[in-house]
């Protein structure tokens, strides 16, 4: 697999975490009790996966590359555009971690929070997977030069096996698949 094609993959694990987060706050709104590790476990997996796993490969790899190669137009669309986004998802899991805390010690106004940047989350991360797929990714594999792309490819290939050698894919799969059969 080439580096767009691991990422694409990637794409497709988070978005069935966003519907898992989905579920947990409908059943947050319905007003059952909130599971606070699972609500943990989201949030690792949205900071440990999605965004230092695969984030980490696109901001060090393909998207540094956008940014030095293809002009004001490659730097615009990164540095406006997906960096700005990547920021504003670590803010929602931030402000998530902190509302979680406030309702665990009797806010329950802050319910609300957890639902808004949960839920807000999960909106930004669908259309910005969207953009990246249909657009961001097809615009640097077509404009790149071919011997930049495959040096993505490399950097890409010795990083998922670093990582499959500490676990990291297979654990957070495994975390997926267990908060599924609770809420899908």
């Amino acid at each position: 697999m080439n580096s767009v094609q691991v990422m694409v993959m990637e794409h497709d694990y988070i978005l069935r975490m966003l519907n898992v987060v989905r579920k947990a706050c409908y059943k947050v709104m319905k007003g059952e009790d909130i599971n606070y590790d699972d609500f943990y476990k989201m949030i690792e997996f949205i900071k440990n996966y999605a965004d230092e796993h695969h984030h980490g490969k696109e901001e060090k790899f393909l998207f540094k590359e956008m940014q030095t190669k293809l002009g004001k137009l490659g730097e615009n669309l990164i540095t406006h555009g997906m960096l700005v986004e990547h920021d504003l998802g670590r803010l929602y899991m931030s402000d998530l971690r902190d509302a979680l805390e406030r309702v665990k010690n009797g806010d329950e106004e802050s319910k609300l929070d957890i639902i808004s940047n949960a839920v807000g989350y999960t909106h930004l991360l669908k259309r910005h997977i969207a953009k990246e797929n249909d657009a961001v990714y097809k615009f640097g594999e077509t404009n790149l030069p071919k011997e930049i792309i495959d040096e993505i490819n490399l950097k890409t290939e010795a990083f998922e096996l670093e990582a499959e050698k500490k676990g990291t894919q297979k654990y957070y799969v495994d975390v997926l698949e267990n908060l599924e059969k609770r809420y899908l």
